[in-house]
């Protein structure tokens, strides 16, 4: 499930990439009959790959980065079908092979979610 359409901007630490909600994804089905809106571990998995493609240059090819934690996560907005959100997410610290960001998500340039998570990364091996 790919949740980021475009990335808009990127440098060392930080990256803004956006996506667009269909009226059609599988998750609006049930969430909530008669007036959808995207749930929040929706936008948060949203900001997570974000995240991810910010941690790709940094990564060995040989490994993934894995969520590990979820720290102070505050939902301030309702996101509904047709609407664009910007995921901004910031690394804030790197131990070893332990990374900790921050994201921002904004619809219509007003705060949606914002939250702090880590990952770790997973060694993968060839078949």
């Amino acid at each position: 499930m790919l949740l980021v359409d475009e990335i808009l901007r990127q440098d060392e630490d930080t990256i803004v990439c956006a996506k667009t909600f269909r009226a059609d994804e599988f998750f609006f089905q049930g969430h909530y009959p008669g007036y959808p809106l995207v749930p929040g571990v929706i936008l948060c998995e949203s900001a997570m790959q974000a995240g991810a493609l910010l941690l790709a240059d940094l990564l060995p090819a040989e490994g993934v980065p894995v969520a590990t934690r979820m720290n102070d996560i505050k939902f301030k907005r309702m996101v509904r079908p047709g609407d664009r959100i910007e995921m901004e997410v910031c690394l804030k610290e790197r131990l070893a092979d332990a990374f900790f960001l921050q994201a921002k998500v904004r619809c219509e340039g007003k705060l949606a979610v914002r939250f702090e998570f880590a990952c770790t990364l997973a060694r993968v091996s060839s078949p």
